[in-house]
């Protein structure tokens, strides 16, 4: 039995792959009704994170933020509560490294096994299987893992221990925050010059400037269709913030994400949080 943690945007699409391939799955969310698509299609409900763990050889988490991860984690119901020796948890949070090993070192206390799995890519991706996993741990674990990944992504990047796939996904947001804002800012700039918009996209893109990742905000940008989130302004924020505090306590300066940061705490302040990042086109075009 596979468990499930986390039903949202992602974990929903994320755990319907893993239904689809046959696979019997327990699942939990805070929000029952957020399951209940899952649940018709056959998985099982449980009514804590420890009751999955009970019931789950393997389970995977993906939660919003790193206090959602700790209450899952630690709680009275909590998943360690309930793991069994010799199971298999993957993570696959956006959080900090620092926090990926704290939550490997408490499994190792259980004898349970960990690994830190965040993926690259947003929900069309999620739906085709398509996500790529940056991993951390062990290879053995990573090795009994790989099959369920293999449906849920189309690559699997090992970087290290415990920590090493986290960091390599805050790198890689990092990058991704900065170069939405910065195709946005283009395309304003070239607006207030008397350009039209869809003739600026695509000259961008027909040269070497424009990164693959904008292809995936080009309609969003162009019908300026925000509202509908693959990707929210909170979630590139706080990933954002969450690189900073890292960078910070290895003594590394970031600048220019520092900056781009404060630009998506503006459209937070603005009510946009729950708008898709690329919002932040809109939000530089008023300026």
């Amino acid at each position: 039995m596979i468990g499930f943690i986390g039903i949202g945007i992602m974990g929903s699409r994320m755990a319907g792959r893993l239904l689809e391939a046959g696979h019997e799955l327990v699942v939990y969310n805070r929000t029952k009704s957020k399951a209940e698509p899952l649940i018709e299609k056959g998985a099982v409900w449980a009514d804590s994170p420890q009751e999955v763990g009970k019931q789950a050889d393997i389970v995977f988490t993906m939660l919003a933020n790193p206090q959602a991860i700790d209450v899952v984690a630690f709680a009275e119901n909590g998943l360690l509560n309930g793991l069994k020796p010799g199971a298999l948890w993957v993570d696959s949070s956006t959080i900090s490294p620092s926090q990926s090993v704290k939550l490997a070192d408490a499994a190792k206390e259980k004898n349970v096994r960990f690994l830190d799995a965040p993926v690259a890519g947003s929900t069309a991706p999620a739906e085709k299987g398509e996500l790529i996993f940056f991993v951390g741990g062990e290879v053995d674990a990573l090795e009994e893992a790989r099959p369920l990944l293999d449906i849920m992504g189309k690559e699997i990047h090992h970087k290290g221990p415990n920590g090493t796939g986290t960091s390599m996904k805050l790198v890689n947001n990092l990058m991704l925050g900065q170069s939405v804002a910065a195709f946005s800012e283009a395309v304003a700039f070239g607006e207030s010059l008397g350009l039209d918009k869809e003739g600026i996209i695509k000259s961008l893109f027909a040269g070497p400037t424009a990164a693959p990742i904008l292809h995936f905000k080009e309609k969003k940008i162009m019908n300026e269709d925000f509202e509908n989130a693959d990707f929210k302004v909170n979630s590139i924020y706080k990933d954002m913030e969450l690189a900073s505090e890292e960078a910070y306590a290895h003594g590394f300066a970031l600048p220019l994400s520092n900056l781009v940061k404060a630009f998506y705490g503006l459209c937070q302040q603005q009510g946009k949080g729950e708008y898709d990042f690329a919002t932040i086109y809109d939000f530089l075009k008023k300026k």
